[in-house]
């Protein structure tokens, strides 16, 4: 893997994607952090080695143009504290004043670009813009693992103007690591947990896991649809009618490879879609007419647990419910339990799979009490079905 470590930045000024897609609230305050402290070991190599960085990212999905609420500019102080130095900020990523300031910059200093996004020929893969970016550094540092899985200017066609000069950040290494770690070295028993809205956002690692994973865990609002499709009552819970012979196909198929396929047996239900709605725990399969589940049921969060407790690999992705509100938050928060006993009592390896799912764990503040939470939910779940990453086969090639 090439790495920085393998690189001495001194009087180089390198160009590093990183990842500084954070939310923002309507001050334009910063509400979590996370992926912009997971840039700083990588920024704090290069400048220690006596290096320049010019840091390139998105934010949000801005249409046709400039936004003022996705500009990079609201992250600055933020970055300049974190950084504990005063970052350069250019309004504009490939034009004259980004050219003078990374030309200008001396090593030591550190230049942030305006939002990659604001050009359409970012997302559209255009190499001219690739070869604008690739002027502004020496080398070139890809750092976002959450956008590995785009072939995107800045992510995988720029690498092309560095040869010889393309590494990855410790991020991105340690995300591959980690990942590849449950790819091809799971120590069994290896338990995958999904969760989430739908059958359909995660089919495909669904049907890879089935040739990994001694157990698969259903549950979330992709669970109604797996119990419809037996024959069950879900109410006015999440359905997604037109794949119901899917999950019954999918059921087959862990018979099949004798993958221990588990769904809830219970579920927490609610007259409406609010915290305070009324609720009760019915059997799976019994929701009453009005009525929609919003969580897994006591029986279920310790059917899950068992399992979970007893497993020496942990893949997490999903929630088991509407864990954002307190009230149907218990499942969720039993699985994240039982991930973190496994890990800390059984030695388990636990990953869990970005998203929502890294979003309850640090709901729970349990973050530190897993093996490793990854940045980047869409760029996992692709690495895990097999598929090539054009950000991570750009640094290879």
């Amino acid at each position: 893997m090439r790495t920085i470590d393998q690189c001495d930045f001194k009087d180089k000024k390198a160009l590093i994607r990183v990842d500084f897609n954070v939310p923002l609230d309507k001050d334009f305050n910063i509400t979590d952090d996370k992926r912009m402290r997971a840039a700083l070991p990588t920024i704090t190599k290069i400048l220690n080695d006596g290096g320049a960085v010019i840091l390139m990212s998105h934010l949000g999905r801005p249409k046709g143009g400039p936004e003022n609420k996705y500009s990079l500019k609201h992250i600055l102080g933020d970055l300049s504290r974190m950084l504990d130095l005063e970052v350069k900020f250019s309004a504009d990523c490939i034009g004259d004043d980004a050219v003078k300031q990374a030309k200008n910059l001396e090593p030591g200093q550190v230049l942030l670009l305006e939002n990659l996004r604001f050009y359409p020929e970012e997302e559209k893969g255009d190499r001219a813009f690739a070869e604008k970016l690739a002027r502004l550094g020496d080398v070139y540092v890809n750092d976002a693992f959450g956008t590995a899985h785009r072939a995107h200017a800045s992510t995988s066609i720029i690498a092309e103007f560095f040869p010889q000069e393309k590494y990855f950040g410790y991020l991105m290494a340690e995300e591959l690591t980690n990942a590849e770690k449950i790819n091809h070295h799971a120590e069994r028993p290896f338990t995958a947990i999904m969760g989430g809205a739908k059958v359909s956002d995660k089919i495909l690692l669904i049907e890879s896991l089935l040739d990994k994973v001694d157990n698969l865990i259903i549950g979330g609002g992709m669970a109604y649809t797996f119990s419809k499709a037996q024959g069950g009552e879900i109410g006015t819970s999440l359905l997604e009618a037109d794949r119901m012979e899917l999950c019954l196909e999918l059921l087959e198929k862990a018979k099949a490879k004798g993958v221990n396929l588990v769904l809830p047996v219970d579920t927490v239900v609610a007259d409406r879609f609010a915290n305070d709605a009324d609720k009760k725990a019915v059997q799976a399969g019994n929701i009453p007419a009005d009525w929609m589940g919003l969580d897994i049921g006591p029986e279920t969060a310790e059917l899950f647990a068992g399992i979970i407790k007893g497993s020496k690999t942990l893949l997490w992705n999903g929630p088991m419910g509407v864990f954002e509100m307190e009230n149907f938050e218990i499942g969720t928060r039993a699985v994240a339990e039982a991930v973190v006993t496994a890990t800390k009592e059984n030695g388990a390896f636990s990953l869990i799979g970005g998203g929502d799912s890294a979003a309850a764990i640090a709901k729970f503040n349990m973050e530190d009490e897993v093996s490793y939470v990854s940045t980047g939910g869409g760029a996992l779940l692709e690495y895990m079905e097999g598929k090539e990453l054009p950000g991570v086969k750009a640094i290879n090639n």
